[in-house]
């Protein structure tokens, strides 16, 4: 009777274990991640959403509360600040779900549905470029999988190819769940309630996205894996590593071209006023306070 007892014990641990194991493959355990750069999986967009600072794993109640509203439409997260980086209280992000796509028409009564719960409204363009890749959504352990496993591949992605990339997005469809992560009109997918100057400072870096984008055509190739389980944080916004970057190569750009015509016209003044002070005191080692006050000056503009 006893080792019947047994049997039966080992039998339910076994069988449940299996169990465990297929629910956790069939999630996407080993599903392969194709990362890649070219077009968006999204087009244009206006979807509602709740603003909402603080640490990321908070965010599961908005998508609940979004989806209660619309249970047929996708849902969407555009994360804007890295984990690692930022602290948690700090960290910010817009949940909702989308209205429309392309040139579809937002349902009236929907929209009123949730702006009566206090969403807001916004619209994204369609972005040119993006890095992008996708996981299976079948099950709710999808999305913790997805979280875990993307990210890293996202990040490894971008720093590889020194792309300037941000925000992150995420699409939940029916079946899959889309990451998405603009290389062009990033000040487009940053909602109001984001600090202006945060705005400003991606909008700046527009201005010199073409070499960016053409450097992303050339490195259209993908990378893929299936990995492990890695760590819980969300891989986000890399908008702060991308400023310092850009100006790096503003600052390689002017080094390289020279310097401004106002700065070489106080350079030939301070020469030629150099060559003045030089024959009037017959010392080419010396020079009169004037003129290192000028070379100062010039020396702290460049």
């Amino acid at each position: 009777m006893l080792d019947w007892l047994c049997l039966c014990v080992v039998s339910s641990l076994l069988m449940g274990l299996l169990t465990v194991a297929g629910y956790v493959l069939y999630s996407g355990l080993l599903s392969d991640i194709t990362v890649l750069t070219g077009s968006p999986p999204l087009k244009k967009i206006t979807f509602v959403y709740k603003f909402k600072e603080g640490p990321y794993q908070n965010c599961v109640q908005l998508f609940k509360e979004s989806q209660s509203i619309g249970p047929k439409l996708s849902c969407i997260g555009v994360f804007y600040d890295d984990p690692k980086k930022v602290p948690g209280p700090q960290c910010r992000c817009a949940v909702g779900s989308i209205l429309s796509e392309g040139e579809n028409e937002a349902d009236e009564e929907l929209l009123k549905s949730y702006e009566t719960s206090g969403f807001n409204v916004f619209s994204f363009p369609e972005a040119t470029h993006v890095v992008t890749t996708s996981f299976p959504h079948r099950t709710f352990f999808s999305v913790l999988l997805g979280i875990r496993r993307v990210y890293p591949r996202l990040e490894h992605y971008i720093k590889e190819r020194r792309l300037c990339a941000h925000p992150f997005l995420e699409i939940y469809r029916e079946d899959l769940i889309q990451f998405m992560v603009p290389l062009a009109r990033q000040g487009d997918f940053y909602v109001p309630e984001v600090r202006p100057a945060e705005r400003r400072l991606s909008e700046q870096e527009e201005l010199h996205s073409d070499s960016d984008i053409s450097g992303a055509d050339s490195n259209s190739e993908y990378s893929s894996g299936s990995g492990v389980l890695l760590s819980d944080s969300r891989e986000t916004s890399l908008a702060g590593s991308c400023v310092q970057d850009q100006g790096e190569r503003n600052y390689r750009r002017r080094s390289s071209r020279g310097t401004s015509s106002k700065e070489l016209d106080w350079e030939q003044s301070g020469g030629r006023q150099s060559e003045r002070e030089e024959r009037l005191h017959g010392d080419s080692n010396k020079k009169s306070p004037e003129v290192q006050e000028l070379c100062g000056a010039v020396g702290g503009e460049e």
